[in-house]
Formats: C-alpha cells, sequence, structure tokens
C-alpha cells in the first residue's frame, strides 16, 4: 500500500485509505494524539535493564512500520469512548505481539531483511531471535493482563489461532482435505485473527455496543485475509519488491498460495507446463524470475486478484451495521486499498 501524507507526530504514515482521518477535524486530531501515546507506550513496553535484551527487543520496533493494527483499534473506539486509556495499552497489545509473531516468522522463512533491515536472527542467530520473540509476547501478557478478563481471553484465543495457523502451514492439508480451503483456512488464523482482535479491543473497551463489537470483529477477519491473499500475489507475480523478500519467494521456498493453487486445479497444457516449471529447480536467479513472469502472465493471477477483491467487498459489506461517518467509511477505503494497491 502506497502511505499518504504523515498526518502525526510519531513517523508513521497513514497507509492509504485512511487519509479521510486527517481531514476530519474532531476525529484527526484525536487519532494522532492517540498514536503519539501508543508510539511512546510501545517503546516503554519493550524497554529492558538488561542492554542486550533492551537491544533485540527494539530492533523491529525501531524499524517502523504503518502500525495498522494499532490504527484499526484505535478508529473502532471511535464507536465508543475513545479517549479510555484502555484503548491505548491494547493496541500496544496487538502490535507487541504482531512484532513477536515476525521475529518467529523470519527465523522459519530464513529472511534476511525486515522493513529494511536486516532480521534479528541475521544479527543475533535464530535462537536469540526466538527468545527476544518470546520476550514481546511476554510483554504483550502483562499488558493484557491489566485490561480485564474479557481482553485477556480475546488475546488468549487470538495467540492460540496464530500459533495453529502457523502450524497447519507448516504441515500442510490433511488427507481429503482441499488444499485451496487449508489455505484460506491459514490465513484466517495467521493473519485474521490478529487484525480481528485489534477491532475487537478498540471497539470493547471504548465502551461500544455489542454489535458494533462483532461487527469489528467480522470485519478485522475478513479484511486481514483480504491483506495477505494480496500480499502472497504480489510475491508470487513479482508485482513490488518488498524489503527483504525477493519476487517468487514462496515460489522458491515451495510455500503454497493462492495463484499455484489454483494453477494446480488447471488441466490445460500451458498450466502442466508452468507447474512443471514451478516444481522444478528454481535455485538460480533467472530460473526464479523466469517462473515469477510466467505466473504473473498467466490468468490465475488475476483470478486470485479477483478472489482477494471478494474478500475485501464482503469485509465491507460487514460493515453496514455501522453508523454513517468517518469511521465507517476509512474502514470501506482501507478495505478496497488493501487489494488496489500501487507497485
Amino acid at each position: 500500500m502506497k502511505p499518504v501524507t504523515d498526518t502525526t507526530k510519531t513517523g508513521i504514515a497513514l497507509p492509504a485509505g485512511f487519509a479521510l482521518i486527517s481531514e476530519d477535524p474532531e476525529v484527526g486530531p484525536a487519532v494522532s494524539e492517540s498514536l503519539e501515546q501508543i508510539e511512546e507506550l510501545l517503546r516503554e513496553s519493550v524497554a529492558s535493564t538488561d542492554p542486550f535484551a533492551d537491544r533485540t527487543a527494539r530492533h523491529l520496533v525501531e524499524a517502523g512500520g504503518k502500525r495498522i493494527r494499532p490504527l484499526l483499534a484505535v478508529l473502532a473506539s471511535h464507536l465508543g469512548d475513545p479517549s479510555r486509556r484502555e484503548v491505548v495499552t491494547a493496541a500496544v497489545v496487538v502490535e507487541l505481539t504482531h512484532l513477536a509473531t515476525l521475529y518467529h516468522d523470519d527465523v522459519m522463512d530464513s529472511a534476511p531483511l525486515r522493513r529494511g533491515a536486516p532480521t534479528a536472527h541475521e544479527l543475533w542467530g535464530n535462537s536469540v531471535a526466538i527468545l527476544t520473540g518470546d520476550l514481546i509476547f511476554a510483554r504483550a501478557s502483562r499488558l493484557v493482563s491489566g485490561l480485564g478478563g474479557e481482553a485477556l481471553a480475546v488475546q488468549a484465543d487470538t495467540f492460540e489461532r496464530l500459533c495453529l495457523g502457523q502450524l497447519h502451514e507448516t504441515q500442510g492439508p490433511a488427507e481429503g482435505e482441499n488444499p485451496r480451503e487449508h489455505y484460506l483456512s491459514v490465513l484466517r488464523d495467521k493473519t485474521g485473527s490478529l487484525v480481528a482482535a485489534a477491532g475487537h479491543f478498540g471497539a470493547m473497551l471504548s465502551g461500544a455496543p455489542r454489535e458494533y463489537v462483532e461487527t469489528m470483529v467480522a470485519y478485522g477477519e475478513k479484511v486481514g485475509v483480504a491483506f495477505q491473499l494480496a500480499d502472497d500475489v504480489i510475491d508470487v507475480t513479482g508485482a513490488k519488491e518488498k524489503a527483504g523478500k525477493r519476487p517468487g519467494t514462496d515460489l522458491r521456498e515451495g510455500v503454497p498460495t493462492l495463484p499455484v493453487l489454483l494453477l494446480r486445479e488447471k488441466q490445460d497444457e500451458s498450466s502442466r507446463r508452468l507447474l512443471e516449471l514451478i516444481d522444478g529447480d528454481l535455485s538460480s536467479d533467472e530460473a526464479l524470475a523466469e517462473a515469477v513472469s510466467a505466473l504473473a502472465a498467466h490468468p490465475v493471477a488475476e483470478e486470485s486478484w479477483a478472489i482477494a477483491r471478494q474478500w475485501a467487498e464482503d469485509a465491507i459489506a460487514t460493515l453496514e451495521p455501522l453508523p454513517d461517518g468517518t469511521v465507517k467509511e476509512a474502514l470501506r477505503s482501507f478495505a478496497l486499498a488493501v487489494v488496489d494497491r500501487e507497485v
């Protein structure tokens, strides 16, 4: 997503779709203030008196990021009383949880860069990276423990889904299970669950009506899946080069993503030839580039985008119960933006 002009003092650029926030004379300044508080508490939460732990835990926080999940929590809080301090704390909890998963994911994926900086495992080794992720999870748990039993249950359920999603991705579909359904289930758990938790926390802790809380949970999961679908299509079709991830990395690693899963459902000769290329030796950059180019030109690329757009449309449809206004329109625009990225 192409970020728009930064409207905060935090150095965080609002992602495309959220520009409407800055144009609202009431919501804009309130969101900006909340983001400043979140950034301050986020840095406090990873700080440690141990110099080495302090350095490793600050690594990804200081590398930046769009802070999409905290922003969703803050935006959802405007469906109730956004001034409640618990909202800021919960927004930090979801971002800490996200950051912790990145430390672990980078080890599993052997990623050399994250947000333009060397990954923790590249700097300090796998054990340090994993333990740093665990430490950040612990800090998130400490914060959420002060938010009450319901918030703690949301965090526990989300953490379980994150773990199961990663486990199921690693394990692959069970015998007789539809590979595409398995893939979407993994995305709902690995990505959708935490985005849903952000909306859940923001609406619930602001005292918003239960109907709005349920709406934000449904929206968050669907828009999270749409985001990850788009991200996966971008990777395997080479639409843009993400920091630390060469286009086609998922192809080379044999990670099943929607375009390849759709390709495996085809029976025509051109699809079979492309599969032979993808399933072959992609260790050289030339072979990988050829596979990426061929997959980008195949009809499954556009089919994948269509499915991602449908998830975004489904997310928008869940917003119907919300009152008209900046919050609803910003959520709608964001859902469209995640599947309409400039490359």
